[in-house]
């Protein structure tokens, strides 16, 4: 193949193509008309002498040399976006800027607070965008249409960058009044009613089952090393719904401590240090590679990390 002669914009297309899995999709993204996109397609296979999309009864799927092709040209593409990418000062006094993030309500609740009071004083006009982690996916963040993700991750695209933002422990919260409290031990633990919150990440959730136990997590993976399981009565995906039923005097919130002690001066309310041994957590911010020269991107990935250095 002579590269002098390839229309560079099909790279683009298939880039999208191999993403999408999908003509039109692909063509909305990239803001074309669907036939365009489908000459587009046309042009690959014959440049390639390969299929690279083919139909099937799940859809689209591609092809073994689309799969080999994928990364290299996602690779190429984020480094030419990278490279190009204007390197302007950033006024964050003056700057009226919308900053997205997608974070976890746990996250929303711990960090955001303190960091709004920051940018209240530094980048008095900016403003903030929260989103929930069901309202964006990693094409979102990986395409920069989200400026940056925190939350909890169990695995992410190597493309990305990432930075931790803090470990946390877990905690016990529950109704200075729950009866547990003259006893707390494993045994009165188990034997007392719980509400399980979930590890939320991206995407719409699916119903819980009490029974499978790889699906629900640290804490229940930690008792369930020990040949133990709590009773769960209750099912969440909402760290203040968790923690606004632990006020009833019979459930148990076992959540990260930070969350927990948002309730630390409520007088009805009582923090306890699990009866077994749970791993720490990791908060993590991640974002796309397309903003990591960005000014104002910088400027806010150092504004995050002195927030949570302080909260520290």
């Amino acid at each position: 193949m002579n590269i002098n002669k390839m229309d560079l914009n099909l790279l683009v297309y298939l880039d999208v193509l191999l993403r999408e899995k999908n003509v039109t999709r692909a063509a909305n993204q990239l803001n074309i008309t669907q036939p365009a996109m489908s000459n587009g397609l046309k042009r690959l296979r014959d440049l390639l002498n390969d299929p690279i999309l083919v139909r099937t009864s799940e859809g689209m799927v591609p092809t073994e040399r689309a799969r080999e092709l994928a990364p290299v040209v996602r690779g190429v593409l984020l480094t030419l976006e990278e490279t190009l990418q204007p390197n302007k000062d950033f006024e964050p006094s003056q700057s009226r800027r919308v900053f997205r993030i997608m974070a976890s309500d746990y996250a929303a609740s711990t960090l955001i607070p303190a960091l709004l009071k920051k940018l209240r004083v530094q980048a008095p006009y900016t403003s903030l965008d929260i989103m929930t982690p069901s309202d964006v996916t990693f094409h979102d963040v990986e395409n920069g249409k989200v400026d940056m993700a925190i939350n909890r991750f169990d695995q992410l695209p190597q493309s990305f960058h990432q930075k931790t933002v803090w470990r946390d422990s877990f905690s016990c919260l529950l109704n200075r009044q729950n009866p547990v409290l003259s006893h707390f031990n494993l045994d009165s633990y188990l034997k007392a009613q719980h509400i399980w919150v979930s590890k939320t990440g991206f995407g719409v959730g699916v119903g819980m089952d009490p029974k499978d136990v790889q699906k629900l997590g640290w804490v229940d993976e930690a008792l369930a090393k020990l040949g133990k399981q709590r009773n769960i009565t209750v099912f969440t995906r909402n760290y203040h719904v968790a923690m606004h039923l632990a006020v009833g005097i019979d459930l148990i919130a076992t959540l990260p401590s930070r969350a927990a002690r948002l309730y630390e001066k409520d007088p009805t309310m009582a923090i306890m240090d699990p009866p077994f041994a749970i791993p720490s957590i990791e908060l993590k911010m991640i974002w796309s590679p397309l903003l990591h020269q960005d000014a104002s991107h910088i400027w806010f990935r150092r504004l995050i990390t002195e927030t949570a250095d302080e909260l520290n």
